[in-house]
């Protein structure tokens, strides 16, 4: 890719806004806002009496303290963990398998470094309740009015789409009315202030010229090539459905450069047969002028850019995987498996070839393309082939997740939320594996979100939470020797409420049932990495059970959190179970619940 300061600039951009924008909840945002780990960018300012009490310390305690304050990470070395490509075993010949896996390419033709060729040869022109509606379809009609008989009549939409991006854009008020003269109904509603923003304000002349000559013109014929590339009907992953569906990074290019000008057809409403799918069409995305879209804006261009100088060779596969039957947590003999915990890296960085926790919302990708800017939103910005699976997946139910293997990473950035931005191209060199897929595992696991602290100890909770981690982490086909790290972090914490010592050890429980090692990210937290730590070591070194455990925190629940008249239980989890197991307790120690938090001697 060319030099990226001759493209869109990488650092933050003044926008002349009068009114500043306040975060633009579509009317589907609230309910599907992503899980987020704990914000980073707060301050956490220390108390006076805790500064006196730092001060009066004796020296040797204060040195012990900043040593303990120096470790980054403990347990296994994180290199000691599986990864892929190593620890994979042989994969199969890829093939389509009707009911069970898509496949969009021919796979007699697959070859490193070569373009995948689609399959079948023609457009097999689909219109149903089971497959996308795709905007090149004949049946995608548009009702226009007839000056000479004065009536209305239907036109396919896709020829208007051709007809009007026949003619070459030069500015950003032509490619508002382009994509307004195919959505007349939307021209009221939909709001292209971050658009304008982003080719007006952003971008330097030369590289608007850059975009309006060169970029967008790539992405027009791109997208145009829909009948040509995605030629056989694209199933969609519906709620209960064990599918797969392979496609080819061009496809995949395809399908998003149709989102961005948002042709497809019935995905511009809450009120229609997508009300249960994620919005696909950018046209939130263009919304309102918060520097968050505009650094989204930059992100997703850079994707768009990197493709139009050199075509992707891969695959991507898109997997929904549903838990047939809940598992009997309280028999399960599963001992804990190895942790590398740290409070520094990242899951995208540290955890390459591992598979990599999407800390999802029901609908995939949150807010991605509206107002969302956190773990997920970001996963999905970087690797925004992953955004082409809001096209076919329904919301996830409880017993449900999507696997995500082989997409791209185009992206570098930094912060987090309101501070992210991005922060130029990224040349992403995972190697691939036998179907030319980025040996990059994502799954996407949404947790549920508690505004009561004590209702996520619930035991219903706590199987559902299980579950959906288990059914995320599990590959029964697969020996454990095949399978890499899981690497995670506060998986449904932050907004969603979650206690960031519960969740860490239920992946821990659900990895080790699935035969998993785990790579835990803190992001930043130092305390909560000792304490998950100690409990681990706690319970690996006693030989304590999966089903022990899960049999605690039922007690915990009967015996603590039911009988609490507060907001949070008097005694933390982590206290509880050491005090069912340990008279040797040390009174240093405390989580982040309302509790002291007491660690054994052993353990410290």
């Amino acid at each position: 890719m060319a030099d990226d300061s001759s493209f869109q600039s990488t650092s933050a951009q003044v926008l002349a806004c009068t009114n500043a924008e306040k975060p633009d909840i579509s009317d589907s945002d609230e309910e599907t806002q992503p899980l987020t780990p704990q914000d980073l960018d707060e301050d956490n300012p220390v108390s006076p009496a805790f500064e006196d009490f730092a001060e009066n310390k004796p020296p040797e305690k204060q040195d012990a303290d900043k040593d303990k304050s120096n470790v980054k990470w403990l347990g296994t070395p994180i290199n000691e963990l599986k990864r892929m490509p190593e620890c994979g075993g042989p994969l199969p010949p890829l093939r389509d398998v009707p009911g069970q896996h898509t496949v969009m390419i021919r796979t007699d033709l697959l070859q490193n470094g070569k373009v995948p060729v689609p399959y079948p040869v023609e457009f097999k022109d689909t219109w149903d309740d089971v497959h996308v509606k795709m905007p090149c379809s004949s049946w995608n009609l548009f009702p226009v009015h007839d000056e000479e008989t004065q009536e209305r009549q239907n036109k396919s939409r896709w020829e208007l789409i051709k007809e009007t991006f026949n003619n070459k854009l030069t500015c950003q008020p032509e490619l508002k009315n382009a994509i307004l003269k195919y959505s007349s109904s939307q021209a009221k509603k939909w709001d292209f202030t971050a658009l304008r923003l982003y080719c007006t304000k952003v971008l330097e002349p030369d590289a608007a010229e850059h975009l309006f000559d060169s970029l967008l013109p790539d992405m027009v014929q791109l997208a145009l090539r829909a009948s040509e590339l995605c030629t056989k009907p694209i199933p969609l992953l519906k709620e209960g459905m064990s599918h797969s569906i392979t496609m080819s990074q061009e496809q995949v290019a395809c399908l998003l450069a149709n989102a961005f000008f948002c042709t497809f057809p019935r995905r511009n409403s809450r009120r229609t047969e997508y009300t249960n799918y994620p919005g696909i069409n950018f046209f939130r995305l263009f919304e309102g002028p918060s520097s968050s879209k505009i650094e989204k804006l930059k992100t997703l261009m850079c994707y768009f850019k990197s493709f139009s100088e050199q075509k992707p060779t891969g695959l991507v596969t898109f997997t929904r995987k549903s838990l047939d039957k809940p598992l009997n947590w309280k028999s399960s003999q599963a001992q804990l498996t190895k942790l590398h915990i740290t409070s520094e890296g990242t899951i995208e960085d540290d955890g390459y070839g591992m598979l990599q926790v999407d800390f999802a919302n029901q609908f995939v990708g949150g807010g991605v393309t509206s107002s969302g800017l956190v773990q997920e939103e970001i996963r999905f910005l970087i690797n925004p082939e992953l955004i082409v699976s809001r096209l076919f997946t329904e919301a996830l139910d409880h017993n449900e997740c999507l696997i995500i293997t082989g997409t791209q990473q185009y992206s570098k950035y930094t912060g987090y939320s309101r501070t992210y931005q991005w922060a130029g191209s990224h040349q992403d060199k995972t190697p691939r594996d036998g179907w030319q897929r980025r040996c990059t595992e994502i799954v996407a696991i949404d947790a549920l979100q508690f505004k009561n602290f004590l209702e996520q100890f619930r035991p219903d909770r706590l199987n559902r939470e299980l579950n959906k981690a288990y059914c995320g982490f599990a590959r029964p086909e697969e020996q454990n020797r095949n399978l890499s790290a899981v690497a995670t972090g506060n998986w449904g914490c932050g907004v969603f409420g979650g206690d960031t010592h519960l969740k860490a050890l239920l992946q821990m429980l659900a990895a080790a049932e699935a035969g998993r090692d785990v790579a835990y990210f803190t992001f930043g937290d130092s305390k909560l990495m000792t304490d998950v730590h100690k409990m681990h070591s706690f319970l690996t070194r006693r030989k304590i059970s999966v089903g022990q455990v899960y049999d605690l925190l039922g007690q915990y629940y009967s015996s603590v959190c039911k009988s609490c008249l507060g907001r949070r239980p008097d005694i933390s989890l982590y206290s509880f179970i050491y005090q069912q197991f340990s008279s040797s307790l040390a009174p240093d120690d405390s989580d982040s619940g309302s509790a002291r938090h007491h660690v054994p001697a052993d353990c410290r």
